[in-house]
């Protein structure tokens, strides 16, 4: 057992760690910037340690300060949350240089998976359906000409170490391909350090579907059912719910032994997802592996009754898990509460929260780290908020979380909240039918 974790995280997932390791009777220690002094993980941990300058890589990317943080409270295990350094190999090595479990997978599972290129070979000698493409890195511009020939347009450029839609590019036809090339090189160094783009097909009309699976360190994985994050901007996921409504029996079958076949592949432990793009027709193919908690984590719990965190915890002290896949048993949606203007192409709206009124009910589950008075920093993402609403189908699972969403009042700054209501309102999505292309031709009104 830990006797204390410290949370290198921020904001409402550093909370959520916080609220599993008090019920698991765990000490626990915030860390936090000096912009984010009075957030509710800093309040609600046993210890506070301040480390540094509101700049990510002043604070939460800030190895030394973050490992420093841990020696002096005497934590022996670090929580990475989700973003900053959760899928950080060095990280987590450094963590076991100084004798502070990691919380999370090994450091080479975390390498084998983290760049796209050589997880998409270990998901082919594996067995895993992967989108028609290219060995490797692309090497020149001709190159890229010859292989988009032969895949055949449209295809998609992306980083090898990319993430969040950076350094990634559709090209519908040659002549648009030579601009797209060099964009998404210069784009995917700036972000990444690294240049390197791989080309695959486009597939066109996707679902963007994911299996939460679970490892031990005794050779065991499970899967948790899949959850549907079609609904998003720019390749940032808005809306997310499980089970999908695009999803079979058959459908989940397969797409769980797929993904249980690539974690099994590199001896996966902890808790994790494996990404999939499923077209029209229910082919399914291998896009990714995300080595942490997800933010929408919190769908597969309401809709399994498991507790996520804590079978990470508990994985990372080295219990195994059960073995067993879970099927959902309710339906759950979660909307991204963000402090962004829909009405203003979803600018940023960091500020003071001058009121707020947070929905409750039945069926209701908000996890956030805001209050009135909380003043929202410009430094980090504007996720301020998730509501979940659980019932027994879908359309009861929406009705809800509209209620909640009619009584969701917060001032001073902007927020997602009204995009979302006219979303849930949207006859379409209402109805099923959407994939990753459907905010395209979403309309504020």
């Amino acid at each position: 057992m830990f006797k204390k974790i410290l949370i290198a995280n921020r904001g409402e997932i550093a909370l959520r760690v916080i609220r599993t390791c008090r019920e698991m009777g765990i000490k626990t220690v915030a860390v936090y910037s000096t912009a984010d002094k009075d957030s509710l993980h800093v309040k609600f941990a046993d210890e506070a340690v301040c480390i540094g300058r509101p700049a990510g890589a002043d604070s939460y990317l800030n190895i030394a300060h973050i490992m420093a943080a841990a020696e002096i409270t005497n934590a022996d295990g670090i929580h990475p949350g989700y973003g900053f350094l959760a899928e950080n190999a060095r990280f987590a090595e450094i963590c076991g240089e100084h004798n502070i479990k990691f919380i999370g997978p090994t450091p080479d599972q975390i390498r084998s998976m983290g760049d796209k290129i050589t997880a998409k070979e270990t998901m082919i000698r594996a067995g895993v359906p992967v989108v028609p493409g290219g060995e490797g890195l692309l090497e020149s511009l001709e190159e890229a000409k010859a292989m988009a020939k032969d895949i055949g347009y449209p295809i998609i450029l992306k980083a090898t170490a990319g993430g969040g839609g950076k350094g990634m590019r559709v090209v519908f036809k040659e002549e648009d391909l030579e601009h797209n090339y060099n964009t998404a090189k210069v784009e995917a160094g700036a972000a990444f350090k690294n240049d390197g783009i791989y080309m695959e097909k486009f597939v066109e009309e996707p679902r963007h579907i994911e299996i939460q699976i679970a490892g031990d360190r005794y050779g065991k994985v499970c899967h948790l059912s899949e959850r549907d994050c079609s609904i998003q901007r720019r390749h940032q996921k808005l809306v997310e719910e499980s089970p999908s409504p695009f999803m079979t029996e058959e459908l989940r079958q397969r797409m769980g032994d797929a993904a249980i076949k690539a974690a099994s592949a590199i001896g996966y432990e902890s808790v994790g997802t494996i990404e999939f793009l499923v077209d029209k027709h229910r082919n399914f193919y291998f896009m990714e592996m995300n080595t942490r908690i997800q933010v929408e984590h919190c769908v597969t719990e309401e809709v399994t009754n498991f507790d996520l965190i804590k079978e990470q915890i508990k994985i990372a002290m080295g219990e195994p898990i059960s073995g067993k896949n879970y099927e959902p048993q309710m339906h759950a949606i979660e909307c991204r509460i963000n402090a962004e203007d829909p009405y203003n192409d979803f600018r940023p709206s960091p500020g003071r929260i001058t009121t707020l009124h947070q929905p409750g009910g039945h069926g209701i589950r908000i996890d956030s780290h805001v209050y009135a008075g909380y003043v929202i920093p410009p430094y980090y993402d504007s996720m301020i908020a998730k509501i979940i609403a659980v019932a027994r189908t879908r359309e009861e699972a929406i009705n809800t979380m509209s209620r909640a969403l009619s009584e969701y009042v917060i001032e001073g700054v902007k927020t997602t909240i009204p995009f979302h209501q006219q979303l849930m309102r949207n006859e379409d999505f209402r109805a099923g039918n959407f994939n990753t292309k459907f905010l395209e031709g979403f309309k504020m009104v």
